[in-house]
């Protein structure tokens, strides 16, 4: 087998694909049957700058050189190949954020990542002018506060794009972006696949007493959609990547992307009527769309798929941090009593004891707020946990509650494009830690959003093998054949995928548990004004 990959590599028949998220940069060689054959990776922080999070250009570059170091040796170790040449490359990084360059291609000001919540001002403006939510984190909210903030540096804006924009354009000289990327750049016209025209003259009649003597058009990279030739690795661009000087330009790159993008891809969630959900630290549910929403909502974010499908985003700031730390305290119990459990059999004991629960969770209540929650218009976050004198206090219904409550500010928002808009949603695909329990974290999903939900084998590759996918799209893309297609016949067609349809006791015990979760929010605001 290794003979078999050994010559695939020697052939150029794979394709990379490397992440740059924000506490790790991933770089994922796929074969031809598209399973990871080769990884490597670069631990990375963000710096907090004259109040602005960061990452430096030298982090960047030094960073991404050190990922694909760690992918070469590992090629070089398992295979004992040298990594000369790739059937196609693609960049993905963290979405929005602000990088701006002068003619000289010299940055203006340090690269503003998406954490920054300075932008209230231009993202409310912008918002009322367009009809259409703009989010603190987009680049179009970072360029306009500038501008009202009258920042020297935006006369000499020549060139504005994103992390993956950024690096893309160092390796090939192209200035484009993948259309989900762009999503969070700009608002995007879905007839076109490109910016929306008519906004792009508001912003313009906007400015135009500042008189800049660019127009937003003018700096902006231009917009691609998957499988869209994005240019090939230039020679400096491969001395770039590879600093020992090994890899071969001509490689051809499909469009930069963003980490929503990839993810999506990665769990097979691009067709329409299908969504997914993340969760983690944070939890977003995305969903793709068959038509408009029928108006403007503060808790909905709308992004594209890499093809341009319109995506609904219901992201919230909290979900498994406050749990953790309570199965923490369980971990510390069991030791203290001389049992001690490894973290498995820990989650595991406790996630299932969650399914032996009343349907409601028992009459308790919980926040995992550990920071602020903008789904339900907290700055600031107090986890909490109460309950009334009549209340069932068993162990199964207090990780039932802190369970509800991972996904209860998510709920929030998808209640809204289930109920509000009607939305249909045949699947949603779950990834993320939480779902690592076989059944439990899942089988509450269901009962959130009254959707089957399923978990697949790779949910744990991410972004990384995500954007390698769209690589893979780029160069065997047959005339024709969607993107959905690809995924479903040459990708996900043997995946093995554990499906859990929604219990009617959970959807209505979930129901029941949110309508106290929204009753008891004045706890947690007396909480944070006072605690």
């Amino acid at each position: 087998m290794s003979h078999d990959v050994k010559q695939m590599i020697e052939n150029g028949e794979t394709v990379l694909g490397i992440e740059l998220g924000s506490t790790r940069i991933k770089s994922v060689l796929i074969g031809a049957n598209h399973e990871p054959i080769a990884s490597g990776s670069h631990d990375w922080e963000n710096s907090y700058v004259d109040n602005i999070w960061t990452y430096s250009l030298d982090d960047i570059w030094s960073g991404l050189q050190d990922s694909y170091q760690n992918l070469v040796a590992d090629v070089k170790k398992q295979y004992d190949v040298k990594l000369q040449t790739i059937g196609a490359i693609g960049f993905s990084g963290m979405m929005h954020g602000y990088m701006a360059f002068n003619k000289d291609e010299e940055l203006l000001v340090p690269f503003r990542t998406w954490r920054n919540n300075i932008t209230e001002e231009a993202s409310k403006a912008l918002t009322e002018l367009f009809n259409y939510n703009i989010p603190q984190r987009w680049s179009i909210a970072h360029l306009y506060q500038a501008i009202l903030n009258k920042e020297d540096h935006v006369s000499e804006i020549d060139f504005q794009t994103t992390l993956a924009g950024y690096i893309h354009w160092q390796l090939t000289g192209e200035k484009v972006l993948g259309v989900g990327e762009a999503s969070g750049v700009f608002p995007i016209d879905l007839e076109t696949k490109s910016f929306n025209q008519n906004m792009i003259n508001q912003f313009n009649e906007q400015v135009a007493s500042r008189n800049f003597a660019w127009k937003l058009e003018d700096i902006l990279p231009e917009v691609l959609v998957a499988g869209e030739d994005a240019g090939t690795l230039t020679a400096e661009g491969a001395k770039l990547l590879d600093v020992s000087g090994e890899l071969q330009s001509g490689i051809p790159l499909c469009p930069p992307e963003g980490d929503a993008g990839t993810g999506m891809v990665a769990t097979n969630s691009v067709a329409k009527r299908t969504g997914n959900v993340s969760a983690g630290t944070s939890a977003f549910a995305m969903v793709v769309l068959e038509k408009d929403l029928s108006k403007v909502y503060p808790e909905i974010d709308l992004v594209t798929t890499p093809t341009g499908n319109l995506v609904a985003m219901a992201h919230s700031n909290n979900c498994t941090s406050d749990l953790n730390a309570w199965v923490g305290l369980f971990g510390e119990f069991s030791k203290a009593i001389g049992a001690d459990v490894d973290a498995d059999t820990l989650f595991s004991t406790l996630f299932h004891q969650a399914l032996k629960g009343d349907a409601d969770g028992g009459g308790l209540l919980s926040y995992g707020y550990l920071s602020g929650e903008h789904m339900t218009h907290f700055e600031e976050g107090r986890p909490l946990f109460a309950r009334s004198s009549e209340s069932q206090f068993t162990l199964a219904n207090f990780m039932r509650t802190h369970l509800f409550t991972a996904f209860g500010a998510m709920k929030i928002g998808m209640d809204i494009l289930l109920k509000e808009e009607n939305v249909k949603l045949d699947e949603v695909l779950g990834h993320g830690g939480i779902f690592k329990t076989e059944g439990v974290a899942q089988s509450l999903l269901a009962g959130a959003f009254d959707t089957p939900v399923s978990v697949m084998e790779t949910a744990g590759e991410g972004g990384a093998w995500g954007i390698a996918l769209l690589g893979a799209y780029l160069k065997h893309q047959k005339q024709g054949q969607t993107l959905e297609a690809y995924l479903n016949e040459n990708v996900f067609g043997n995946q093995s995928v554990k499906t859990i349809n929604p219990d009617p006791e959970d959807v209505q015990g979930f129901e029941q548990f949110m309508a106290r979760y929204k009753k008891g929010l004045s706890i947690e605001r007396a909480a944070v004004d006072n605690l």
